[in-house]
C-alpha cells in the first residue's frame, strides 16, 4: 500500500470508460425492465440493491453511486426496497454481468428501524410516505442471502454505513453481543468502507476486466476474507502496540504534541527511549526505517473480544488509532479458521474528484414510480446542498469520522454555485429558499492542517479536542466568500445553514459567526453542546461550555447588531457512556437556569464501531489504555435510569415530574421541589396527569390543584431574579401535556 498522498491515487474520473458507455446516461437508472428496454439494454452490468427509496440525487448513496457508475461506461439498475422474503424480487433486473452491490441505505438499517430504547419506529423517512416496515432488520445480511438465492454464481459487493461501521467483531447493542464481521455473516466477496468511490471504480474496471474479486486484495478501503498472512508482512500484535499496564490519568492518547512541528508522536514500550518528565505525548512503535505499508497490526479474535469486554475496549482503540490514511496500516481479525482483513483507509477524494462525483446529470427526484407520494428524507434535503464531506471533530459517540474520515474533502466553489442554479432551475416547489449549504459539519469547508506532511503523520483523532490544534488552519474566508455568492444568485432569496455547527471552530473567525447570524440563520440556529458537565463531556470529547458561552455571546451580538430576534436551540444527548444521576441533574439546572425548555431529546445508541459504545459494551474508556484495572466509566443502561436521566432534560414536562420528584428525594436534593421559579419541579400535580406509574411499582394520584398550578406558574414566569431559574415562556401552554404510559 502506498503512503498517503493523493498525486499517488489514480483520479476517479481518468480511467477509460466501459464498452457500455455507448448507451448514454439515463434519464433515471431503470428499476424494471420495461424500463432497461426502453434504453435498449439487455442486461444490467451492476445491480444495486438498497434499503432506501430510490432519489436520483447525490445526497443518496445509490444514486450518488450508481451515477458514478454509469459515468464509468457501466450499465446500472436499481432495486431499491425489494420484498426480502423470497427471491423473486432480486431476479427482476434479470442477472448482473459484473455483480450485486448491495446497502442497506442511508442509515444503518437497525437504528433506522428501532429508537434507542430498542421499539420499533412508526415510520420510515427514508420510505414513500413514510411507510414502515420496508427494510429488514441487518438488511446487508439479508440481501445478500437473498442474492445469493436468486444467482449464485455473482459476486457480492458491500458496502454503505451498515456495512462500514460492520468490518470488524462489533458490540451490537439490538442483541447485546458482540458479533462477527458483516463479512463472514453475509458471505459477501468483498466490502468496502467509508466513501467508496475510489475503491468502486478501480474494482469495477477489474472485474470487467476479467479479475475474479478473491484475487484483487490491494485496494485500500476494502475488507475481504483470507485463510492466511500472506508472506512478506511483519505482524504485529496488537497489545504490543498498547501494552497493559498501568493507567495514567495524565495522559491522553489523542492529546499529542507535534514534534518539531512536523509530526505526530504516539504509543511507547517501556523498552524505547521515555520522554521527558511532563511531555503529554506517547512515542510510536516501530522498527527503525519499518515499511509501514508492509505491516499489519493483529487486534484480539473475534472468539477473544465476544466473551473479553476489556479486549475488545482494547481493539476498539486500536482501531481508531489506525484511521489515518497518511500512516494506518492494514489489519487483521481472526474469525474461526479465517482472516478478517482490512487494508488501510482509501485515499480522500480531490476537490477535482468531488466536483466530478456531484456534477452527475442527477435527476434531482424520486423515481417516478413512487408518483405523488412523499418521502420525508428528500423533502429535507431537496433544496440543500451538499458542500464537503468528513469530519476532525471526533466525538466518541457520532460514526461520521469512522465512515468518512477526518480528511475534509470539499468541492470547489464553481461546482457549488452550480448546483444551487440548478436546484433553481429544475427542482419543483423552490420558493427561492436555499434550505442548507453545509455536510456533515456546517463550518469546516476547505480547512485543513497547515501542513501535509504533518497531517498524513498525525495520530490523533480530533483536531479540536481537547483544544483546538495549533497545526489546524482555522481560516473561514473560503466559506465566507461561498455564502456571499451563493446568496447573490438571481431568484436566490435566502441562504439558510442546517448543518450542525461546530462553534468551537466558529469562534476562531468572528467575521465567519457575524456573517452567519446576520445572513443565515432563519430566527433559530442548531448548534450541540450535548452536556453541561466537563467529566461527561470529556467521554464525548466534546468542548467545555465556555465555548458555548463565548459563541452565544457573539451569536446575540451580531443579531442585535442586524436588529433581529433569533436564538440558539441547543442539542443534548441523555445516558451517555459516564454520565451519572447527578450530571443530569446539573444539566437541568442548567437548562433552566438558561431558560431552555427542549421538546426532542436524544437518548445515546451505541452504534457499532464508535468509541462511546467500546465504552457503553466494556464498562472502560478506550481514550486511555485499556487494561482490566482501568478506572470503570459509569454506563446508564437500565431502561429506568435511562428515562430518568432523559427525564431530566426535559423537566418542565409534567409527565416527568412523578418521576423526577421520587429521585430528587433519593438524591438528597428535595430542596429543588417547590412552586417557585428557584425550584426545579413543583410539588403538586396537575389534575390531567393524576395516574402515572412510578419506578417502584407504585401509582401516583394527584387530586386537581388550579390554584397551586396557577401560583407556580405566576412565580415561574415573572422577571427578576437572574442567578435562579425562570422561564420566559409557559411551557403549559405551548407543549399539550402527554397521557402517562
Amino acid at each position: 500500500m502506498e503512503i498517503y498522498t493523493n498525486n499517488l491515487a489514480k483520479p476517479i474520473h481518468s480511467y477509460r470508460p466501459y464498452w457500455a458507455k455507448r448507451f448514454g446516461a439515463a434519464n433515471m437508472l431503470p428499476m424494471t425492465r420495461a424500463e432497461m428496454d426502453v434504453l435498449g439494454w439487455d442486461s444490467c452490468d451492476i445491480i444495486l440493491v438498497t434499503g432506501d427509496a430510490y432519489i436520483d440525487h447525490p445526497s443518496f448513496g445509490m444514486a450518488l453511486v450508481g451515477r458514478l457508475l454509469e459515468a464509468q461506461g457501466f450499465r446500472v439498475g436499481i432495486i431499491a426496497q425489494p420484498d426480502w422474503q423470497n427471491a423473486s424480487a432480486f431476479k427482476a433486473l434479470g442477472k448482473p454481468n459484473l455483480y450485486f452491490g448491495i446497502t442497506a441505505g442511508n442509515m444503518d438499517s437497525m437504528v433506522n428501524r428501532y429508537t434507542a430504547d430498542k421499539k420499533i419506529r412508526s415510520d420510515d423517512a427514508y420510505t414513500p410516505d413514510a411507510a414502515p416496515n420496508k427494510r429488514p432488520d441487518r438488511a446487508v445480511l439479508v440481501y445478500s442471502q437473498r442474492c445469493k438465492e436468486a444467482y449464485s454464481q455473482v459476486p457480492i459487493i458491500i458496502g454503505s454505513i451498515e456495512a462500514s461501521l460492520r468490518r470488524i467483531a462489533h458490540y451490537d447493542y439490538w442483541s447485546d453481543k458482540v458479533r462477527r464481521s458483516i463479512l463472514v455473516d453475509s458471505k459477501a466477496d468483498i466490502l468496502l468502507y467509508g466513501n467508496a468511490e475510489r475503491a468502486l471504480v478501480e474494482l469495477s474496471h477489474r472485474i470487467a476486466k476479467g479479475e475474479k474479486v478473491s484475487d484483487i486484495q490491494d485496494i485500500r478501503g476494502t475488507a475481504f476474507l483470507r485463510k492466511q498472512i500472506p508472506q512478506g508482512w511483519d505482524e504485529i500484535e496488537s497489545t504490543k502496540l498498547d501494552r497493559p499496564g498501568t493507567v495514567d490519568k495524565a495522559i491522553d492518547p489523542y492529546e499529542m504534541k507535534m514534534g518539531a512541528g512536523t509530526s505526530c508522536e504516539t504509543e511507547a514500550k517501556k523498552d524505547e527511549p521515555k520522554l521527558p518528565e511532563g511531555t503529554n505525548a506517547i512515542t510510536v512503535v516501530r522498527k527503525p526505517k519499518a515499511d509501514r505499508s508492509m505491516q499489519v497490526v493483529r487486534l484480539p479474535a473475534y472468539e477473544e473480544v465476544s466473551t473479553d469486554p476489556v479486549l475488545y475496549a482494547h481493539a476498539s482503540r486500536v482501531l481508531h488509532l489506525e484511521a489515518n490514511p497518511g500512516n494506518a496500516r492494514a489489519l487483521v481479525q481472526k474469525h474461526g479458521d479465517r482472516e478478517v482483513w482490512l487494508n488501510p483507509p482509501p485515499i480522500p477524494l480531490t476537490t477535482k474528484e468531488m466536483d466530478y462525483v456531484y456534477d452527475m446529470p442527477y435527476a434531482r427526484k424520486p423515481h417516478p414510480i413512487y408518483k405523488n407520494a412523499k418521502i420525508p428524507a428528500w423533502e429535507m434535503i431537496r433544496f440543500s446542498v451538499n458542500i464537503m464531506r468528513g469530519c476532525f471533530g471526533g466525538c466518541t459517540f457520532c460514526s461520521i469520522t469512522e465512515h468518512e474520515g477526518r480528511i475534509i474533502q470539499s468541492r470547489s466553489e464553481e461546482s457549488i454555485l452550480k448546483e444551487v442554479e440548478e436546484i433553481r432551475d429544475k427542482v419543483d416547489g423552490f420558493t427561492g429558499i436555499i434550505s442548507d449549504l453545509g455536510g456533515p459539519t456546517a463550518n469546516m469547508y476547505r480547512i485543513a492542517c497547515k501542513s501535509e506532511k504533518i497531517e498524513q503523520s498525525c495520530r490523533k483523532l480530533s483536531c479540536v479536542y481537547p483544544g483546538i490544534c495549533e497545526n489546524l488552519n482555522t481560516d473561514h474566508s473560503a466559506l465566507i466568500q461561498l455564502y456571499r455568492k451563493a446568496r447573490a444568485i438571481k431568484g436566490v432569496k435566502k441562504i439558510l445553514i442546517g448543518s450542525g455547527l461546530r462553534y468551537d471552530l466558529a469562534v476562531k473567525s468572528p467575521e465567519y459567526v457575524k456573517e452567519l447570524v446576520q445572513h443565515h440563520v432563519g430566527g433559530y440556529l442548531k448548534i450541540a453542546p450535548e452536556h453541561s458537565e466537563e467529566n461527561v463531556l470529556s467521554k464525548m470529547m466534546k468542548p467545555g461550555m465556555g465555548a458555548y458561552d463565548e459563541f452565544k455571546a457573539m451569536f446575540e451580538k451580531f443579531s442585535a447588531e442586524a436588529g433581529k430576534k433569533q436564538y440558539l436551540i441547543p442539542y443534548f444527548i441523555a445516558a451517555h457512556p459516564g454520565t451519572t444521576d447527578e450530571d443530569m441533574l446539573n444539566l437541568a439546572v442548567w437548562l433552566k437556569k438558561y431558560e431552555f425548555r427542549l421538546d426532542q431529546v436524544q437518548n445515546f445508541t451505541p452504534t457499532p464501531m464508535a468509541m462511546a459504545t467500546a465504552m457503553y459494551h466494556s464498562g472502560k474508556n478506550p481514550l486511555r489504555k485499556v487494561t482490566a484495572d482501568s478506572d470503570d466509566v459509569p454506563i446508564p443502561k437500565n431502561g429506568n435510569q435511562r428515562k430518568l436521566h432523559k427525564a431530566f432534560i426535559r423537566y418542565h414536562d409534567p409527565a416527568n415530574w412523578p418521576m423526577l420528584r421520587e429521585a430528587l428525594k433519593k438524591m438528597g436534593r428535595a430542596d429543588l421541589i417547590g412552586n417557585s421559579k428557584k425550584h426545579l419541579v413543583p410539588a403538586f400535580q396537575p389534575a390531567v396527569m393524576a395516574s402515572i406509574k412510578q419506578s417502584d411499582g407504585t401509582v401516583f394520584r394527584a387530586k386537581p390543584l388550579p390554584k397551586a398550578f396557577n401560583n407556580f406558574k405566576n412565580a415561574a414566569f415573572k422577571a427578576g431574579d437572574n442567578q435562579s431559574p425562570s422561564f420566559k415562556s409557559a411551557p403549559f401552554k405551548k407543549s399539550p401535556i402527554k397521557k402517562a404510559r
